[in-house]
């Protein structure tokens, strides 16, 4: 989990929060990181019924078994 440290300021009647660029990095990676499992997920679900081959047939196919 990501340890935060905000600071909360208000404006004319609006509110923000002052992060650390540090602490909104880790946000930001966290995020695209989601984003990035949530694909995978995806194309993984999509992909399941599609025809495979095994990796140690396609390496004797294209020369690379020992």
């Amino acid at each position: 989990m990501i340890e935060l440290h905000p600071e909360m300021l208000e404006k004319d009647g609006r509110q923000f929060v002052i992060l650390t660029y540090e602490e909104f990095s880790a946000i930001e990676q966290a995020l695209a990181d989601a984003e990035d499992l949530a694909a995978l997920r995806a194309a993984k679900k999509e992909e399941r019924d599609a025809p495979s081959l095994p990796l140690e047939q396609v390496a004797d196919e294209i020369g690379l078994s020992s």
